[in-house]
């Protein structure tokens, strides 16, 4: 019963257009379990409310006049802010992709996303678990090959994490599931990003999809 009333999921709203705000506010507070603290219009002020208002959740538009989205996602990585970046925009080419999720997004919808959607993201991303779209996937997929020509294969364990990876598991309920320990998983992670020439979770997670590593039925 204290329960619902006791954690509720803190947002931030970063959106130039005021009617976007809106509808998201309201979308948000229908939600038991959602608290909206505050709205920002572009990159700098997100920063400056995320350092004040400490959100669980920035949901952060990319192109804003007075201080687009990825420049705000690097500060507040800089910074080290608590909060994670959901990247919420109707853009999803190349160019504005990869710049998010290597600045630290947590993760990257489109606009579009249905309602359920965009609530279970925000609930995994305050997990601190990775959300990409499909469409977002596969477009990441293009860009993030291995730089050179290692094609070390990844060995068993470490292609378990990275399909527990795949599924929004956190570090610590993959070690759990693995019987491993977190610093473990964080090794097999380290190795896993350096075979697949990436940075990152979602970096990892669709170069691994471009591969074939995951996403084919037969492959464990």
């Amino acid at each position: 019963m204290a329960d619902t009333a006791e954690r509720k999921i803190t947002l931030l709203l970063a959106d130039d257009h005021p009617v976007v705000r809106d509808g998201l506010r309201g979308m948000f507070e229908s939600a038991p379990d959602f608290a909206v603290l505050g709205e920002a219009s572009d990159g700098v002020q997100a920063v400056e409310l995320a350092g004040r208002l400490d959100p669980d959740v920035v949901l952060m538009d990319l192109r804003m006049p007075g201080g687009g989205g990825v420049d705000a996602i690097a500060e507040l990585t800089r910074r080290g802010a608590r909060c994670k970046v959901l990247v919420l925009t109707t853009y999803d080419t190349d160019s504005d992709t990869l710049p998010a999720i290597e600045a630290g997004a947590t993760g990257y919808l489109l606009k579009d996303a249905p309602r359920d959607e965009l609530f279970g993201a925000v609930r995994a991303a305050a997990e601190g678990r990775t959300v990409l779209s499909p469409a977002v996937a596969s477009r990441l997929v293009s860009r993030v090959r291995a730089p050179g020509p290692d094609r070390t294969p990844l060995s068993a364990r470490e292609r378990e994490v990275l399909a527990l990876v795949a599924r929004g598991t956190g570090n610590r309920e993959i070690a759990r599931t693995l019987f491993i320990s977190e610093a473990t998983v964080k090794t097999h992670l380290t190795h896993l990003y350096g075979k697949l020439g990436v940075n990152d979770r979602a970096a990892a997670v669709a170069a691994a999809y471009e591969r074939g590593i995951l996403g084919d039925g037969r492959q464990h």
